[in-house]
C-alpha cells in the first residue's frame, strides 16, 4: 500500500529536508506540497536539489488543500500548526515538525512561547526512555494519529542525558549543555544574525540565560526518564556550518559510579536502535560522521576529577533533529518498518 503525503511549509529547510526523504521512501507518494508567501511557485524555485519533484507547484497552506491525504506534515513556525491540524480529518496522520504539539503543561508554553496552547500530541522521538522499566517513547507511537515531531536541540540533549537519569546515576540538578549548532535549525528568515558575514569566522551564542524555547522540552522529556524537577543551564552557540548540532552535556555523578557502568548505561539504553550508537569508551563523535544520516552518535565519558558524567552527541538538526524523527515516527504509526526510507549512512567529505 502506497500512503499519499502533503507538506506544508514545503519552501522552508525542513519541509525540503521532509521532501529529500520522503522522495525516495518506498511506501509514500508526494502529492501536495503547500507553503504561504510562495504559494503558486514552482516547487523547484526554492528546493533546486530536489529534482524528482520538479512537477509540483506549491499551493497555499490550507486545511482544503491539505485534507485528502493519509499523511500530512507540517513544517511551519510555531503557532501556524495548530489552527490548521484542528482542520484536518481526525483518520489523517499530521506529523507537527513545529512546536505547537510539544509541550504538555500550558504554563510552559505560555512562559517561553505565548499565544494558545493547542495541547500536546505523542512525542516524536521514538528512542526516548518513558518508563521506569525503560519503556520506549516508540510504544505510544504505534496508530497514532497525531504526533509532534521534536526540537532538535531537545532531542539531542534529551537523548544524551536520558540513560543516565534512567540509570539513577547522575544528578538531575546543575545539569548543563553547551550546544555548537548550524544555522539551518532557525529556517530561512532572513535576519542579520544568520547572514553568512555575521556567521563565517565566528560563533555566536543566543538565547543565553535560560531563554531558549526547548528548555521545557528537555525537561519534560527527562521528567519521563524518571527525574522529577531537573534544572538545565542550556546555552547554544551559532557556529558556520550549515547543518549539524554537537551537544556537549555534563551532570553530576553518584558517589561510587565507575566509568564501565557509565559506559555499559548508555550502550545497554541503546543496545538495539537501529539509529542511536553509542561509541566506545574513549571515542567522541564529529557532526561531520551524520551529515545527511538519520544517525545519532554518542561518546560518554567520566570525568572523575570533577565529578561529571560527560557527553557528547551529534546529529544532523534536519534529518535526525526534525525531517527523519518525522518520518521515522510516521512509519512507527503506521506499521511500517521503521527503517524505511531512512539512512544511517552519512555524506563524506
Amino acid at each position: 500500500m502506497t500512503f499519499s503525503v502533503a507538506v506544508a511549509g514545503a519552501s522552508g529547510y525542513a519541509g525540503g529536508e521532509l521532501l529529500r526523504i520522503l522522495a525516495d521512501h518506498p511506501d509514500f507518494e508526494i502529492r501536495t506540497v503547500t507553503a504561504h508567501q510562495n504559494a503558486g511557485h514552482p516547487l523547484i524555485a526554492h528546493q533546486p536539489h530536489l529534482r524528482s519533484l520538479a512537477h509540483l507547484t506549491l499551493t497555499e497552506s490550507t486545511a482544503q488543500n491539505l485534507s485528502g491525504h493519509d499523511v500530512v506534515f507540517l513544517a511551519l513556525p510555531h503557532g501556524a500548526s495548530g489552527a490548521i491540524a484542528a482542520q484536518l480529518p481526525a483518520d489523517t496522520l499530521v506529523v507537527d515538525a513545529g512546536a505547537d504539539h510539544r509541550l504538555e503543561d500550558p504554563a510552559d508554553w505560555a512562559a517561553f512561547y505565548g499565544g494558545e496552547h493547542h495541547g500536546a500530541w505523542a512525542y516524536g522521538v521514538p528512542e526516548l526512555i518513558v518508563g521506569a522499566d525503560g519503556t520506549k517513547q516508540r510504544s505510544k507511537l504505534a496508530g497514532a494519529t497525531r504526533i509532534a515531531a521534536p526540537g532538535c536541540n531537545a532531542s539531542a540533549v534529551s537523548l544524551a542525558l536520558a540513560p543516565g537519569i534512567h540509570a539513577g546515576i547522575i544528578d538531575e540538578q546543575d545539569i548543563v549543555s553547551v550546544l555548537a549548532v548550524g544555522p539551518s535549525g532557525a529556517g530561512k528568515s532572513l535576519k542579520t544574525m544568520y547572514l553568512a558575514s555575521e556567521i563565517l569566522g565566528s560563533a555566536n551564542p543566543y538565547a543565553v540565560g535560560g531563554t531558549h524555547r526547548h528548555i521545557p522540552e528537555i525537561q519534560q522529556n527527562l521528567r519521563k526518564a524518571g527525574a522529577t524537577a531537573p534544572t538545565l543551564s542550556f546555552t547554544p552557540v551559532l557556529v558556520p556550518m550549515s547543518r549539524g548540532i554537537l551537544a556537549t552535556s555534563t551532570a553530576r555523578v553518584k558517589p561510587g559510579v565507575t566509568a564501565q557502568q557509565v559506559q555499559e548505561a548508555w550502550a545497554a539504553a541503546y543496545a538495539d536502535e537501529p539509529f542511536v550508537q553509542v561509541l566506545p569508551a574513549g571515542a567522541v563523535p564529529r557532526t561531520a560522521d551524520v551529515l545527511g544520516a538519520n544517525t545519532v552518535l554518542i561518546g560518554v565519558a567520566l570525568d572523575a576529577a570533577a565529578g561529571r558524567v560527560v557527553t557528547v552527541l551529534a546529529i544532523d538538526n534536519l534529518y535526525k533533529g526534525t525531517a527523519g524523527a518525522a518520518i521515522q515516527s510516521a512509519n512507527i504509526a503506521l506499521g511500517l518498518a521503521e527503517t524505511a526510507g531512512l539512512s544511517v549512512n552519512g555524506v563524506a567529505p
